[in-house]
């Protein structure tokens, strides 16, 4: 099992990185919010990961911070989150949020995210409620800032939008509303699932 990869990141085409350790390189896929931090390409970079064995084969999935490792994991725990779901979520809200919406219950908070109906947030609530507080995450609280700015920061929002699961017309709307000149990616990307999420 491969816990931990720490090589030269070759390249960055979200959620997929590519990792190259002693010569091979590693396919690791990430959340957006591992992403933002990542230094640039050519850089060494040190990732956590969650190796996974598939019916068509393995995956492997890289993290920066052992909250959200420890997160994901508990995820997919939950009955009709898979990865990709997973992933997902991570994207679309920090750690700490969602452990706070875990531990109020806010159905409507989640249910908000991408790839998150009722009943799946339901059982989040009800399976994680006891595990969030073993990942090590604040209540209430919000992550650290985003690293790396991005060279076109409205089109770099609108794809990472629909990365998470919105639709072209709608990820253009959230971002026309939310981008502002002189905004980064990541500001503008905080923005609107801000405004997504009703917060």
């Amino acid at each position: 099992m491969i816990g931990r990869l720490r090589g030269t990141l070759i390249s960055k085409q979200p959620p997929s990185l590519l990792i190259e350790v002693g010569g091979v390189g590693y396919d690791v896929d990430a959340p957006m919010s591992t992403i933002y931090d990542l230094p640039a390409t050519g850089r060494e970079v040190t990732l956590l990961t969650h190796y996974a064995v598939k019916e068509d084969g393995v995956a492997l999935y890289g993290f920066l911070r052992e909250t959200e490792r420890a997160m994901f994991r508990n995820l997919l725990k939950v009955s009709g989150i898979g990865a990709k779901i997973a992933l997902a979520v991570l994207s679309g809200v920090a750690t700490d949020d969602l452990a706070r919406m875990v531990h109020s219950g806010d159905i409507a908070a989640l249910t908000k995210i991408p790839g998150i109906g009722k009943k799946t947030a339901e059982r989040m609530v009800v399976e994680l409620r006891d595990r969030v507080d073993a990942v090590g995450v604040r209540l209430p609280g919000v992550n650290g800032a985003m690293g790396e700015l991005p060279t076109d920061p409205v089109g770099e929002a609108t794809i990472a939008l629909q990365q998470l699961g919105y639709k072209p017309p709608e990820a253009a709307r959230l971002v026309g509303k939310a981008a502002a000149e002189g905004d980064t990616a990541e500001a503008i990307i905080r923005k609107a699932l801000r405004a997504a999420l009703g917060g």
